[in-house]
């Protein structure tokens, strides 16, 4: 049975004297910019190979049309 957990470091939020709001803050941007969420949202549900495929074809694309977006946008010095 071949395992397919993802060995990496633990999240970590220091809790300064600033507040336990600014911690939570911290916590779930790390957790965002991890990707935490969206792949605990795709394990929920089994997804076929071939879905699998075009949804990850599928956010290439929505990536490359945004970066080509900024690219047209960004000023020209």
């Amino acid at each position: 049975m071949p395992s397919d957990a993802i060995q990496c470091k633990p999240l970590e939020v220091a809790v300064s004297d600033r507040g336990i709001e600014r911690a939570i803050k911290t916590l779930k941007r790390k957790v965002a910019s991890e990707g935490v969420l969206r792949e605990l949202k795709m394990r929920r549900h089994y997804m076929k190979p071939s879905i699998k495929r075009r949804k990850k074809q599928a956010e290439a694309a929505r990536r490359r049309r945004k970066r080509a977006k900024m690219d047209a946008e960004a000023p020209k010095g």
